[in-house]
């Protein structure tokens, strides 16, 4: 995915601006393109867009669905202007908080306002361009039913409902589509309202340069749509539905123990030993809808498909667990048949081997250097600059599991001969705002592509980070109030934009403003 010299800014949608209590897909959103295109960026990544759930913690990386974008991103303001609602029964609660999500008080509202909604849309009846788009969405009348019967069963997990349908029988399909008709259609007017609000955006960033990147897990979540309407594709017992192994990553910089996901892990191979034909087909399916939404994709975990840590679904922690053989070549061979070349960022983080890195160097994927990681060792370290050997990589000065760079600096856990390597290595002269000094170093690097997160160009501390690997409390739900997002630090990171050489080439398409 060789790309010109260039940057962009990490920011996770519901980290956007607004009223709502959340970041939407609305003003908020069209705002930040434009700060984007002030400071002189040409790509916003984000995280997974997908529906998230309070018992998994509102991780994205655990949706209910690969597929289904989250209802609490629909920005209501929109769905006033297509008509769905009036103006008065938008009732913001006062309790909202420009700085941090309140998920539970969010969800109430959204539920609400996507009923008001409903009952307008219902009222008017369906039309051609929510027809052609349930026409066109493969996965929408699983999701749909899945959701429906979630609700039906009192969001217990599908594997804790009646046998028959929790193990898709052809009859308690039929029956459970035909009782459960009016909650299905909701689902699907929801995700027709996801997507048309995705569109909008997405051309608003194309007319003004930006390319959105994705964010896509390699697993998914047990209780999620696609695990149940593709049990063939997981490794779970016959008669619990349970998983018989799970994914996660052995002890690493992160966690002493590891990481013990709990996702089911891929049926990669049939019985017979070749590629799974229906997880083949699944993750086709993925990948050409990922494709339609955003211009690029990083995936998590990538090294999942060389190599993957299987850890017994018994065990508690992921200490205990082997490297078991990926797929590898022979899988993206296939995809690459039906799809083309993809546009794919490799997350090639952690345990990482040579295999690893032939693998995403015979695909030509660029793969991810966090400076945060660069300082923690010698000069022979590979995240430090000087030891790039390619163009064809992607810089970060930290990530979405990483603290801000303000906030490792100041940390108790991060050495103090790593905080003086980094100075020196910055020749940081005194005052000197180090995340400024990431953010420098990354740009003067060989790589095609950097990405900061914007509270590294905010100067924002730890009370900003997105997430702490490992505990399953407080996380995603930092938010950056508008007023943080100021023409002061836009200009500043286009001066460096500039220096750097990572200024974009100009829009060639007109624009319209879309807000």
């Amino acid at each position: 995915m060789h790309t010109q010299r260039s940057s962009g800014l990490l920011l996770h949608l519901t980290s956007l601006p607004g009223p709502f209590g959340i970041g939407t897909l609305g003003k908020g959103g069209f705002e930040f393109i434009d700060y984007l295109k002030a400071a002189g960026q040409s790509h916003w990544q984000i995280l997974p867009y997908g529906p998230v759930t309070e018992i998994s913690g509102n991780s994205p990386y655990m949706s209910l669905s690969a597929f289904a974008g989250n209802p609490l991103l629909i920005d209501a303001a929109q769905l006033v202007g297509a008509g769905f609602l009036r103006p008065e029964q938008v009732e913001i609660p006062a309790t909202f908080s420009e700085y941090l999500v309140d998920f539970s008080a969010v969800r109430d509202f959204n539920e609400k306002i996507l009923a008001r909604a409903f009952l307008a849309f219902r009222a008017a009846g369906a039309s051609s361009p929510f027809a052609a788009f349930c026409q066109a969405m493969e996965w929408l009348d699983d999701y749909a039913l899945f959701m429906a019967l979630r609700e039906e069963f009192h969001l217990q997990p599908w594997f804790a409902w009646p046998e028959d349908i929790g193990r898709r029988k052809p009859e308690a399909l039929a029956l459970w589509r035909e009782t459960l008709a009016e909650r299905i259609l909701f689902h699907k007017f929801v995700q027709f309202c996801f997507f048309s609000q995705w569109q909008i955006l997405w051309d608003y960033a194309h007319c003004h340069g930006i390319r959105l990147i994705g964010d896509i897990p390699i697993y998914v979540a047990l209780d999620s749509a696609d695990v149940w309407a593709n049990q063939e594709c997981f490794l779970l017992d016959r008669e619990t539905g349970q998983p018989t192994h799970v994914a996660g990553v052995p002890p690493d910089y992160f966690s002493d123990t590891g990481q013990r996901w709990g996702n089911p892990l891929f049926k990669w191979y049939s019985d017979r030993g070749v590629l799974n034909a229906s997880l083949l087909a699944w993750w086709g399916q993925r990948f050409r809808h990922i494709c339609q939404t955003v211009d690029v994709v990083r995936i998590d975990h990538f090294r999942g498909f060389e190599a993957y840590w299987q850890i017994p679904a018994s065990e508690e922690t992921a200490v205990n667990g082997e490297w078991i053989k990926g797929p590898g070549l022979p899988f993206f061979n296939e995809m690459k048949k039906h799809l083309g070349a993809l546009p794919i960022i490799a997350e090639d983080l952690g345990v990482i081997t040579p295999e690893v890195e032939l693998l995403r160097d015979n695909l030509g994927f660029p793969g991810m250097k966090v400076l945060q990681f660069a300082f923690d060792s010698d000069e022979h370290n590979a995240y430090l600059p000087h030891n790039y050997t390619t163009v064809n990589c992607v810089v970060y000065t930290g990530t979405h599991d990483n603290d801000t760079t303000l906030g490792w600096y100041f940390s108790d856990t991060v050495m103090q001969s790593s905080k003086a390597r980094a100075l020196r290595y910055a020749h940081s002269q005194p005052g000197s705002a180090i995340h400024w000094d990431f953010i420098r170093l990354a740009y003067g690097s060989v790589a095609d592509l950097v990405i900061v997160p914007l509270q590294d160009v905010l100067g924002f501390g730890s009370d900003c980070r997105m997430n702490i690997p490992g505990t399953s409390e407080g996380n995603w739900r930092w938010r950056c109030a508008a007023r943080f997002m100021n023409d002061t630090a836009a200009r500043a990171l286009r001066d460096e934009v500039v220096f750097y050489n990572r200024r974009p080439a100009a829009p060639v398409v007109s624009c319209n403003k879309g807000k």
